[in-house]
């Protein structure tokens, strides 16, 4: 028997940009242990984009900023009629259009949207797609590995995840009034996806944990998926309302003695 117990459910995964997508990697994963995923992308230039990636999966559309395109696809969902087993929260956004502020300089429009996006989409889709999550379905979303880090090179967007990890106790709180539906997050440090690149000053902390994590290698996108297909699992039952750190060791090894003695020998 598959260990993962997850052939033939079916997961909504949402998120897919390209190959280097977290997302991408979890659709992927569950493909090849028999789950039946149904991707959703912001709009038809992006499923245009990633047709050929997806094979045949089904691919629907939905910008989640606008909440007559969520009920859309509860509808298109509704009426496929099947119970989903999951669903694979993996969207992030935020507008460094003008360059990186400092904090205190951080814009109202551009928070609210990255919130909007990044946090409250998730809460929102839950609440749409409530009645078509079977009873004991599994909801993950991804987050990153601290928000208690003040990197400059991450913005604002660190207070917004926390926000995103602290919904996780609510969502699950609030469902359990009628469900056993669980709600978790892949928290991983620093990874290489196209998303991140396009972050000012990102590749240089990406370089940089690289060096701090001691295997010496980064966190790589399939360590993050196959946490989150854990998650998505029935053998993670008793896990909800957490944030499960992947990152490879980083976060213990800060004060490691090679990089303290370079860093006091300055440039």
């Amino acid at each position: 028997m598959e260990y993962l117990k997850l052939a033939d459910k079916n997961i909504v995964v949402f998120g897919v940009a390209n190959r280097k997508s977290v997302a991408y990697h979890i659709g992927s994963t569950l493909e090849q242990i028999g789950a039946r995923v149904i991707h959703v992308v912001q709009d038809d230039a992006r499923r245009n984009q990633v047709a050929k990636l997806l094979g045949d999966a089904p691919v629907l559309i939905c910008d989640v900023q606008f909440e007559e395109q969520i009920a859309h696809l509860r509808d298109e969902l509704a009426a496929l009629d099947i119970p989903l087993h999951g669903l694979v929260h993996s969207l992030a956004f935020a507008d460094y259009a003008d360059g990186m502020r400092p904090f205190h300089e951080t814009g109202k429009s551009q928070f609210l949207q990255a919130m909007d996006i990044s946090c409250y989409s998730l809460i929102s889709l839950s609440n749409a797609l409530k009645d078509l999550l079977d009873p004991d379905a599994s909801v993950v979303t991804i987050s990153i590995s601290t928000t208690r880090m003040a990197s400059e090179s991450y913005g604002y967007m660190a207070p917004i995840k926390a926000a995103l990890d602290s919904s996780l106790a609510f969502l699950t709180k609030s469902f359990s009034a009628f469900s056993r539906v669980r709600f978790n997050a892949v928290a991983p440090g620093l990874l290489k996806t196209s998303a991140s690149a396009g972050i000012p000053g990102y590749v240089d902390s990406y370089l940089y944990a690289e060096q701090i994590i001691p295997r010496g290698r980064a966190v790589q996108t399939q360590e993050a998926a196959d946490a989150a297909v854990f998650l998505l699992s029935p053998r993670s039952s008793g896990i909800t309302a957490q944030s499960i750190v992947v990152d490879a060791g980083m976060s213990i090894n800060y004060f490691d003695r090679r990089i303290i003695q370079q860093a006091m020998r300055g440039p």
